[in-house]
């Protein structure tokens, strides 16, 4: 039987949604303030998923301000009915909740149909065997909030044709424990007569937890299943090593299988620098409720799949700049300003433009990057950049704007230098041990030419080493080590995983400079 290893999406890819449409399943994630928005992707056999695009992919789309890296979009769920694809989310920085359509799941999608009266977050939508559609989502207490996260589901008729709710909403869960705490991420499904929720609880962090309950009526009640949750890691400790297990969503198979995506993170060393990833497991069923993993009630590391295996190639992470369009791997920080980058300024060469913004705060600096996907890798880059004073560019780690590390080529005093910059917690320090600013922590004055400079940094476990490689020579090592642990979830906070990538900065000045790029890669060690 064909196996998968687990993720199935290494790296920041958190809140999967799953449909299948014909044999192709399409799998979108959350992305918070990352632009573009809503990766999708597509597989024929549950186990290789290529991206085939970015659903929120035009500032009309995508509005996002200011605000920090963990606002944005929030929780999609994506549905086919009737040869239309919808895309249903929260952007909580502008709008609330919204659907997109598509008659093509690679786009375009249209602009957003924001739903008056929708309030709460994490919205999932249901088309039932007459035709009609539910909204389901989540909101707070109405009769007012009594603790934090006391929150309700509740269902209310949608007209998918109008874009409007429809009648008056009904609460039909609060959650599977006592005075749960955030039940959230709800979808609705129907099997064998019943109607079923399935949503999180217990937060996105330890706790995490999947839970399900059933009814004949859409509208309820709602009887949660006695073995809630269904499916949790909070009951195997800290020392674990995949961690937070919860928003889930279900898929079936032309041959009658059952299979659930989820979020969930692998920490090392007791700290997640890749955020919430996407997983698999088996779902069967029992007296009429969900089992998943039966036997194990875990995930596993390698999942077997019950459909016969794709034949392609894993996809690439060594990219070139010689297209007019940007790898949709590739993301930045807001929504970019619109000379931030050209692919046609130089032939086969990224143009990256030194602008006022900087990446350490909530702003939409100039940052192409992609998402780490382990804790052993290697980013690379060359680049030919003649800074400006106090102009940088260069590689960057970014967990959010008040956690980052920074490799770069800059100017002070008319002297062309190499520094590293970490900015969050002191580096080798958790959180909490020493303030939040920047520190310098290595400096190399060096000589360019027009060959430009190689860059690469290096991950091992938590550990980050520094390499540079003039005029094409050979690689020089930094004399530094840089903890990463404060680039992690647990000292950083927030819902996003680090990426890695280009920057280039004139620090709050105005410049029309451009640091030119020639490719970057990802390694995978």
């Amino acid at each position: 039987m064909p196996t998968v290893k687990n993720p199935i999406l290494s790296g920041f890819y958190p809140d999967p949604s799953i449909c299948r449409v014909g044999d192709t399943y399409y799998i979108v994630n959350s992305t918070f303030a990352y632009f573009p928005g809503v990766p999708i992707f597509a597989s024929k056999d549950l186990c290789h998923f290529h991206q085939i695009g970015n659903i929120l992919d035009r500032p009309s789309q995508l509005p996002l301000g200011n605000d920090g890296m963990s606002r944005g979009i929030f929780a999609p769920t994506i549905r086919y009915y009737d040869g239309v694809y919808y895309m249903i989310t929260t952007n909580v920085s502008s709008g609330g909740n919204f659907i997109v359509t598509a008659s093509d799941p690679a786009g375009p999608w249209s602009e957003p149909h924001y739903l008056k009266g929708a309030e709460g977050i994490d919205p999932s939508i249901f088309f039932d065997g007459d035709g009609k559609c539910y909204y389901i989502g989540t909101r707070p207490n109405p009769d007012g909030v009594r603790y934090n996260g006391d929150w309700f589901i509740y269902i209310q008729e949608l007209d998918i044709k109008n874009f409007c709710l429809v009648g008056d909403y009904k609460l039909v869960w609060k959650g599977a424990m006592r005075d749960a705490e955030w039940p959230e991420g709800p979808h609705l499904y129907k099997k064998d007569g019943w109607y079923y929720i399935m949503h999180a609880e217990g937060g996105t962090g330890p706790a995490h937890a999947v839970c399900v309950a059933r009814s004949k009526d859409v509208f309820g009640p709602y009887v949660g299943n006695f073995n809630n949750p269904i499916f949790t890691h909070r009951h195997l400790g800290k020392a674990y090593p995949v961690r937070y297990v919860g928003h889930a969503d279900l898929v079936d198979t032309l041959e009658g299988d059952w299979y659930m995506v989820m979020l969930a993170s692998r920490p090392c060393e007791g700290y997640t620098g890749m955020g919430r990833e996407t997983f698999l497991a088996k779902v069967t069923w029992e007296d009429g409720w969900p089992v998943v993993n039966e036997g194990s009630g875990k995930l596993a590391e390698i999942q077997e799949v019950g459909i016969p295996a794709e034949d392609t190639l894993p996809e690439n992470s060594f990219y070139t700049f010689h297209n007019r369009t940007l790898d949709p791997h590739f993301v930045t920080v807001r929504n970019p300003k619109e000379d931030m980058y050209s692919l046609t300024r130089q032939a086969g060469k990224l143009a990256l433009k030194a602008a006022p913004e900087v990446i350490t705060e909530p702003t939409c600096a100039s940052y192409l990057g992609v998402r780490q996907k382990s804790y052993h890798y290697t980013a690379e880059t060359r680049m030919e950049f003649v800074p400006g004073e106090g102009e940088e560019a260069g590689l960057v780690i970014l967990q959010s704007e008040t956690a980052s590390v920074r490799f770069v080529v800059m100017q002070e005093n008319g002297n062309s230098i190499l520094r590293v910059v970490s900015f969050g917690e002191r580096s080798g320090q958790a959180r909490g041990c020493a303030p939040k600013k920047e520190v310098v922590l290595s400096q190399t004055a060096f000589l360019q030419d027009s060959l430009g400079v190689t860059l690469k940094i290096m991950q091992d476990g938590q550990k980050l080493s520094f390499w540079y490689a003039p005029q094409d020579k050979g690689f020089i090592k930094i004399p530094v080590t840089v903890d990463a642990r404060f680039l992690s979830t647990e000292a950083a906070g927030g819902f996003v995983g680090n990426t890695i990538g280009m920057y280039a900065s004139a620090n709050h000045a105005e410049s029309e400079n451009y640091a030119m790029f020639d490719y970057f890669v990802l390694t995978d060690l």
